[in-house]
């Protein structure tokens, strides 16, 4: 059985039980665990399987966000973790952008001391708590507003980004993999494609509750990022396959 008769034989597999584990991979298709690791690492970086511990299941598929306020509740720990240890990397009198989300929010909370930064954002969240508690200069992209995620997008936001020579960028997502981020909203491909051209180090911020899971329009491949700040949840298998693409990941 050559490789993409084995890897559809795994999808199908998986159609009929949440969690297949390598062991009875191997039983099945009578191939050894390396063989199968391969094939996992192949469907897994089309964004098509996710890893779990001893195992694999298929990814999760996301059309629709939630709103900010219902994200802003979950995994409040784990993206307060991210928030500080993302604002450790930045340097004093650095540009910095901070993209729409609540885990970048929390490292907008980290700001509060700060008055040497400037930051660009396209969260109206995080423009009204550096108004409200830092010094900051203060960038806000405009365009086209997105209320159920309270913020702007589309082709206005992109002009400022072309605009701004950036020295970090911190980008959300709702959903990511080994291939890389991905998003609900078509609007949203072009902002984040505009600040990493932008930027001069991109660090993808997000917790492990959304990896594997896979929306509608591919934003970014995982290679555009400098580092992966995330949290212990992300697996040790999981871990070592960014390893082997050249990807730091912080666990926090």
């Amino acid at each position: 059985m050559i490789p993409a008769e084995r890897q559809r034989a795994i999808l199908a597999l998986l159609g009929n039980q949440q969690v297949i584990s390598i062991n009875e991979l191997t039983q099945h298709l009578d191939v050894s665990h390396m063989t199968i690791r391969r094939d996992i690492a192949k469907l897994e970086a089309d964004g098509r399987v996710m890893s779990v511990s001893g195992g694999v299941q298929l990814s999760e598929s996301i059309h629709i966000e939630l709103p900010h306020d219902d994200k802003i509740a979950q995994q409040r720990d784990e993206k307060a973790r991210i928030g500080q240890h993302a604002a450790s990397y930045i340097k004093p009198h650095s540009t910095i952008y901070l993209d729409a989300g609540t885990t970048t929010l929390e490292i907008a909370h980290q700001l509060n001391q700060r008055d040497d930064l400037t930051v660009i954002t396209n969260d109206f969240a995080i423009a009204a708590y550096l108004m409200a508690h830092s010094d900051c200069m203060l960038y806000h992209t405009g365009g086209k507003v997105d209320r159920h995620n309270q913020s702007c997008v589309g082709d206005k936001a992109v002009s400022l980004l072309r605009e701004m020579n950036v020295d970090m960028a911190f980008i959300s997502s709702s959903s990511w993999n080994q291939r890389g981020i991905s998003t609900p909203s078509e609007d949203k491909v072009t902002v984040k494609r505009a600040i990493v051209a932008a930027a001069k180090t991109n660090y993808l911020v997000t917790d492990a509750s959304k990896y594997g899971k896979v929306a509608t329009f591919h934003a970014l491949d995982i290679s555009s990022f400098d580092k992966v700040i995330t949290d212990k949840a992300l697996s040790d298998s999981s871990l070592h396959d960014f390893a082997e693409k050249g990807i730091e990941i912080d666990r926090v």
